[in-house]
């Protein structure tokens, strides 16, 4: 979830150590920064006042220098911190409560601590016997550095610590010695163990520093998708684990076998799933596995270059240019891949998203277990879309945590295109049925179950409003209105569930309610006015600005017409389910379209084929 979702969900306690963070950072930077002074200087200087969309705007001014700060005390903190930061900068663990996060921490634990206590034995043994094993031998290089670093310190009067600049020596020396990340831990660990218990109050540490956030009541704990980003770079990942298997996935099997190979691991055999989970526990990096591990001995420069052209196809990355250099297409796809989850969300509507993971599960029935494993998600946590949306996993992510033959063999019950790029194929069958409800668009809106049905639309009259629904933020979403989902879910409540947030701009928005009435007009105003005005003030309690409330249903009632127009309390459009569906049509027949949010932004009963002439 992105920071402004989840400065909506947190209180001012809650969020103030990451306020006072942000504080005193610009206050240090502002002198020589003009942007973020004007910035400030709106907000009145009292940055403790500042909406949630303030907040992030400033956060994305001195993100920079917060990522630095950050690695100077994670350093001070010492492995305890380290530890934590890399469970809860993985993949589905930036929302989790408080106690499943000790959980993985004792879990994680006991793997390191099992780990060096087996590295530990090897060590001994080089002081009783000659025939030493190189790779022990290895070992005890980083061991003896690792020792160094850390007690040096002492000789000079000052506590035991790894310092920033011997943490790069010492990752240099584990690259060169071909230690994995697992085997660095361990080693660490005989030195400077890690302590078993205390979570926390390392937590609280953690909070402090401005790194995650804890909802007191809930005791939930929350780490924005922008503090994961910079916890990666910390750490060295070029990219999160599960685009780094979205990677291997495409890798045919001697490739993999090659990377194995060229760190010394066994690949006879070894199946393809454990080939890739072996290579995503070495901790390698990825660009050394683009520029080096992944191609043959006898592969040159150019056959390194074209390598990298299909891998860049067979991701569907869309690049206007790919790079010249090998270095060039490398941090291309990293970039992209880096930057993918707004552009995966959009590529399939929230209701083809709920649609193919419910097919996937029809066809896969151990589909929930393998997505808690994938991404670390607790048991008793439900998983539906909202779920893996509020987690940023997307649908590419789901598709992609599937083996090729699993994948397979749901193109398979599916029927679906079995040439080409197979998970491509999948996504693409879902957002062609969501195509076909917006062709039939008004009979949703007017809950014509016979007539869909007629269409070969499979569907109950109990999921009828929920289609509804999301076919209608699918529709904005293709007029390239920005949907903004944490806000959305920001001002939900187990009650009342706005439908649709259009984003304007970074402080205003339009509250969207899609109402289906089977038989004559819509005309239930008081009732829906009523819920409107509660997604209004909860809005504005964000910092948000409701430009506008936009109520889209198959026609109005003339009373419902006269009272929405009569409302002082509140700015109501309101739009036919015909109409929305004649503006999209004019949209998507012009060549250069050219379509605001604002045109829905007039009061009244909107006229829908003026806006659609004027597209």
């Amino acid at each position: 979830m992105k920071l402004g979702g989840i400065l909506g969900l947190v209180n001012q306690v809650e969020k103030s150590k990451f306020i006072n963070v942000i504080d005193r950072m610009c206050t240090d930077v502002m002198a020589d920064d003009k942007a973020l002074a004007s910035r400030v200087n709106k907000i009145d200087g009292q940055i403790k006042n500042a909406s949630s969309v303030e907040i992030t705007q400033l956060f994305n001014l001195v993100s920079s220098n917060f990522e630095r700060e950050i690695k100077e005390q994670l350093a001070l903190l010492g492995t305890q911190a380290t530890l934590l930061t890399n469970i809860l900068s993985r993949d589905g663990n930036c929302i989790a409560r408080l106690s499943w996060i000790e959980t993985l921490y004792d879990r994680e634990w006991k793997l390191i601590n099992k780990h060096a206590k087996e590295l530990g034995t090897s060590l001994k043994s080089i002081d009783q016997t000659s025939d030493i094993d190189p790779r022990v031998k290895e070992y005890d290089i980083y061991y003896s550095c690792v020792r160094e670093a850390y007690l040096n310190d002492q000789r000079n009067n000052r506590d035991a610590k790894i310092t920033d600049d011997e943490r790069g020596i010492l990752n240099l020396l584990a690259k060169k010695l071909d230690i994995g990340s697992d085997e660095q831990a361990a080693i660490e660990h005989l030195i400077n163990p890690i302590p078993k218990n205390g979570v926390q109050d390392a937590l609280n540490n953690l909070r402090e520093l401005g790194i995650l956030f804890l909802s007191r009541k809930t005791q939930i704990v929350f780490v924005p998708d922008e503090l994961v980003q910079i916890l990666n770079n910390i750490q060295g990942k070029d990219v999160s684990t599960k685009h780094f298997q979205r990677i291997l996935r495409t890798f045919s099997d001697p490739e993999l076998s090659n990377i194995l190979k060229a760190h010394d691991r066994k690949i006879r055999g070894v199946e393809r799933k454990d080939k890739i989970d072996n290579i995503l526990g070495m901790g390698v990096s990825l660009k050394q596995i683009l520029s080096e591990d992944l191609h043959g001995d006898d592969s040159n420069l150019t056959n390194k270059k074209e390598r990298l052209k299909t891998l860049i196809e067979d991701l569907n990355i869309d690049l206007d240019k790919i790079g010249t250099t090998l270095d060039d297409r490398i941090q291309l796809i990293v970039d992209s891949l880096n930057n993918s989850t707004d552009r995966e969300f959009s590529a399939l509507s929230a209701s083809g998203y709920k649609e193919m993971y419910a097919q996937l599960e029809t066809h896969f029935k151990d589909l929930p277990k393998l997505v808690r494993s994938n991404f670390e998600v607790e048991d008793n946590q439900e998983i539906d879309v909202e779920t893996l949306r509020a987690l940023s996993i997307t649908p590419h992510d789901i598709l992609y945590m599937l083996t090729n033959d699993e994948v397979k063999t749901i193109i398979e019950s599916m029927g679906a295109k079995k040439r080409g790029n197979l998970r491509q194929n999948i996504l693409e069958a879902f957002a062609n049925a969501n195509d076909k409800l917006i062709d039939n668009y008004e009979a949703l809106a007017q809950r014509d179950v016979n007539l869909l049905r007629e269409q070969n639309i499979s569907i109950t009259e109990s999921e009828i409003g929920l289609k509804f629904e999301e076919v209608t933020k699918s529709i904005f979403e293709q007029l390239g209105l920005d949907i903004d989902e944490d806000v959305r879910r920001s001002i939900n409540t187990a009650k009342d569930k706005a439908d649709i947030i259009i984003s304007l701009s970074e402080d205003d928005v339009i509250i969207g309610e899609a109402k289906t009435c089977k038989n004559g007009d819509f005309a239930k105003y008081s009732t829906t006015s009523r819920q409107v005005k509660a997604y209004v003030n909860r809005c504005e309690s964000l910092g948000k600005r409701v430009a506008q409330v936009l109520i889209v249903a198959p026609s109005f009632s003339q009373d419902f017409v006269e009272a929405a127009e009569m409302d002082t309390e509140v700015n109501i459009s309101l739009l036919e389910a015909g109409g929305l569906k004649k503006i999209l049509d004019a949209y998507k027949a012009r060549r250069n379209p050219k379509f605001s949010a604002k045109l829905f932004t007039k009061g009244g009963l909107l006229k829908a084929n003026l806006i659609a002439k004027n597209i």
